[in-house]
This record gives C-alpha cells, structure tokens and sequence, in this order.
C-alpha cells in the first residue's frame, strides 16, 4: 500500500463505521437524539489515530508533522464528505420524515430546510476531524527535552 492510499482507505473505513452506527441506532430508534453523535467523534478519532499511525510506519526515515498532519487531516476529511453524502441521502430519499422529526425535538422558531441539516452535519464532520488530528499530532511531535531541543529554548 502506497503512503499515499493510506488516507483514502482509512477515510472509507471511517465512513463505513460511522453510516453503520447510524443505521444502529436508527434500526432501534435512537438516531433521533443527537447526544448519540458523540460516539461520531471517537469512531473518527480512532481512525485518524490508525490512519497516522499507518502513515508514519510506511515512511521510511524522519516522520514530519506537517506530513502526518496533512494524512489524518485529508482521512477525517474523506470520511466526513463520505458519510455527509450519505446523510443527504438518507434524510432526503431513504427518511424523508427524518429532518422534521430532529428539527422538532428543538424547539426553535427558525426553519432548518434539509440543506441546512446537511451542511451542519459537516461542519460538524470537518471541525472534529481537525480537532482530532491537532490533538493526535501531539502524540508525534518530537520532543525537546533533549540535548538538542535545549539549544532551542531559554
């Protein structure tokens, strides 16, 4: 597998995980709650994490942070625009009742038309893929507490 696939693999192998976590809990009909979605970010999380992971045993020599950043970066960003099309799908084909039924358990006066919906989920999508992949990054980040890194302070 080329460095170059990795990102692509993993990005469908988190929208897989996250459209069957949502058919979960559609089949027992807890898709309606948002608080589930909270599992959306450790599904992603633990993919971005293999994703990089994947990434830097691949290269061979210095691991970059920018490059493991760019990876787990496009990874979250296949798999939100994946699962995001998916989500448009379904809430306009497959559930067309789907939107009101979410929209209702907010009691709100604005209209929230399925666009709208859609493009919340990824917002939503794209922001926890680069929160992910800061926070996961720091896991790489060489240190300086070395001889070397103490050149470089104070």
């Amino acid at each position: 597998m080329k460095r170059s696939s990795v990102p692509l693999l993993y990005g469908i192998f988190i929208a897989v995980a996250l459209i069957v976590y949502f058919l979960l809990l559609s089949i027992f009909d807890l898709h309606r709650n948002p608080v589930y979605s909270v599992f959306n970010m450790v599904i992603t999380a633990g993919g971005i994490f293999l994703a990089i992971k994947k990434y830097r045993d691949k290269k061979s020599g210095k691991f970059k942070y920018q490059k493991g950043f760019m990876a787990g970066l496009t990874t979250g960003f296949i798999a939100t625009v994946i699962f995001t099309a998916f989500f448009a799908v379904y809430t306009s084909e497959l559930n067309p009742r789907f939107s009101q039924e979410l929209i209702t358990m907010w009691e709100t006066d604005w209209f929230v038309n399925i666009g709208m919906l859609v493009f919340t989920v990824a917002l939503m999508g794209f922001a926890t893929s680069l929160v992910v992949t800061l926070a996961i990054m720091q896991l790489y980040k060489p240190s300086w507490n070395t001889s070397e890194g103490k050149k470089h302070t104070y």
